[in-house]
């Protein structure tokens, strides 16, 4: 075994999860290692689209218009139905021509990157911002002390095996990675759900289509194997993907499926008996809905699929796996800075597992309702609105201050936003010397104070300096007020409810920590810090 590396956090992973993870902890100062077994980033046709939430995560790391320049145009029709194939009526539309339009709850718009073209831009931010990552290298084993923890790794090219000493062990392994079992965290949900076949596959679709970048199709089919599937538009042009029922017991690998088989599959979902099918690609994939019983265990960490998975039917599956590496990256950082102490972690599975746990049931209710109607037995979660999931989601039990009248509910309305902590920080525009800004385009990086009285920055000042926090406050003036940043409206103090002398405190996740309706006192900031930072120094 080669000589030990060192390294403050080690990934294990580096799609989505594990590639958002290292850039989040880059930018955070953290040079993390993320390894994956893989040759290189995916070059499979999956996990396309990224939320609001997600955008604006992207835009803090400075990939946002990267990642929308990688995908299809969204002002272009985007349709998503139920139908039978794509030549006959849709059975009912689930996104018409046009994407919602949120502009009054978030400065971002949705991208539509698939993850083939999404991971390399993650990747490459993350290595621009001083993380490693490393291809064909596989963790075989980690063990834990307490004073951190050492993998044991093999380069796949080499064979060579060699130790990396690591502070903290990010599991971004895949729900078939075997990190989470290794470490004895059981599962809970409704588990393997159903096995397909999923294709890629040339045709010429174009007019079934109407020539448009994306259109994705739940089919329900009794002609097809399983009795439907899914079809979609893939980043080439005249390539599409195909999934159809696979059933285990029949022992049949991908490959058992003959060409001719799978292009008839394709011949039945367009509804096109004469088309002429190739077959580029197959391969064996599944559907479940699985949350794992803790996020953490000690110094391992989970994220992505290994924490979570789900049908993906609503398209956040990948998107999650995204926000994990966010909301996760700046506690890590926080951790390995000396800036937090290591009880800051725990608040991982208190905020992410609700909310990957309420994510999955609504995927898992809307592959019933668009995919599955055969399995509706009544037990489905209630429909959440989708501006509630993605931007209205709260942590109240997480690592903030929480409020004595706070009924610890897990969304609110983000058109009617509270201010509490534990919530998202609402969406407003300012002006900085006259140009318009996003209240958005303030956080990221370090904690930040909003407040409209000036007292509150010297207040922030010292407490910074007291506790060695990177903290900076911003003061929002009234027009007229001689200060830079400005709210022209005069809704921000509303938005967010606190008086004239009070102040909002919101983490490096743009999650709110904490609120006052007192003036200026940076005994009670510190005393709020200390409680989110779980403090017990001095």
């Amino acid at each position: 075994m080669a000589c030990t590396e060192h390294a403050p956090v080690l990934i294990a992973g580096a799609g989505l999860a594990g590639a958002s993870a290292a850039m989040f902890l880059a930018l955070h100062g953290v040079r993390a290692l993320a390894v994956s077994r893989h040759p290189g980033p995916s070059d499979q046709p999956k996990a396309r689209g990224q939320s609001w939430p997600t955008m604006e995560a992207l835009r803090i790391a400075g990939v946002a218009e990267a990642v929308r320049a990688a995908g299809f145009d969204v002002d272009r029709p985007m349709p998503i139905v139920i139908a039978r194939s794509l030549t006959e009526p849709p059975l009912r539309e689930i996104i018409g021509q046009d994407w919602p339009d949120w502009s009054h709850i978030t400065p971002e718009r949705m991208g539509m990157a698939s993850q083939e073209r999404t991971e390399p831009v993650l990747i490459g931010r993350a290595r621009e911002l001083g993380a490693e990552v490393r291809f064909s290298t596989r963790l075989e084993s980690f063990e834990q002390d307490d004073e951190g923890g050492t993998a044991h790794l093999r380069d796949l090219d080499t064979g060579e095996g060699y130790t990396v000493r690591a502070g903290h062990l990010v599991a971004a392994d895949g729900w078939r990675g075997g990190i989470r079992d290794a470490l004895g965290i059981g599962t809970h949900g409704r588990g393997t759900i159903s096995t397909s076949v999923g294709l890629v596959a040339e045709a010429d679709l174009a007019e079934a289509t109407q020539g448009r970048e994306f259109s994705l199709y739940y089919l329900q089919n009794p002609r097809m194997a399983g009795g439907g599937g899914a079809f979609t538009t893939t980043d080439t042009p005249g390539r599409y993907a195909l999934a159809f029922g696979h059933d285990p017991s029949s022992g049949k690998d991908a490959e058992d499926y003959t060409d001719a088989e799978c292009a008839e599959q394709v011949r039945i979902a367009a509804g096109l008996p004469d088309l002429d099918v190739k077959i580029v690609a197959k391969d064996l994939t599944g559907t479940a809905h699985v949350v794992a019983d803790r996020f953490s265990e000690g110094r391992v960490h989970l994220i992505g699929d290994c924490a979570h998975t789900m049908p993906p039917h609503g398209g956040q599956g990948g998107n999650t796996a995204v926000m994990d590496g966010f909301h996760l990256a700046w506690k890590l950082a926080a951790v390995v800075q000396g800036w937090a102490g290591e009880g800051l972690l725990a608040s991982h599975d208190a905020e992410r597992r609700p909310h990957g746990r309420m994510v999955a049931d609504q995927q898992y209710a809307n592959m019933v309702r668009r995919q599955s109607p055969h399995l509706a037995d009544g037990t489905e979660a209630e429909e959440v609105a989708p501006e509630r999931l993605l931007l209205g989601h709260r942590v109240p039990d997480g690592a903030v201050v929480r409020e004595a009248d706070d009924d610890g509910a897990l969304t609110e309305d983000p058109a009617a936003p509270t201010g509490r902590p534990g919530s998202h920080a609402p969406h407003v525009w300012l002006e900085r010397d006259g140009e318009p800004l996003p209240v958005l385009d303030l956080l990221g990086r370090g904690f930040v104070l909003l407040a409209e009285d000036p007292a509150w920055a010297a207040a922030a000042e010292r407490a910074a300096s007291a506790l060695g926090v990177p903290m900076r406050a911003e003061v929002v003036g009234v027009p007229g007020s001689g200060q830079g940043l400005v709210d022209p409206r005069g809704r921000w103090r509303t938005l967010y409810g606190i008086p004239a002398h009070g102040a909002t405190l919101v983490r490096p996740d743009r999650f709110i920590a904490w609120r006052t309706a007192s003036p200026a006192d940076p005994g009670a900031l510190v005393a709020a810090l200390r409680t989110v930072l779980c403090r017990t120094d001095g």
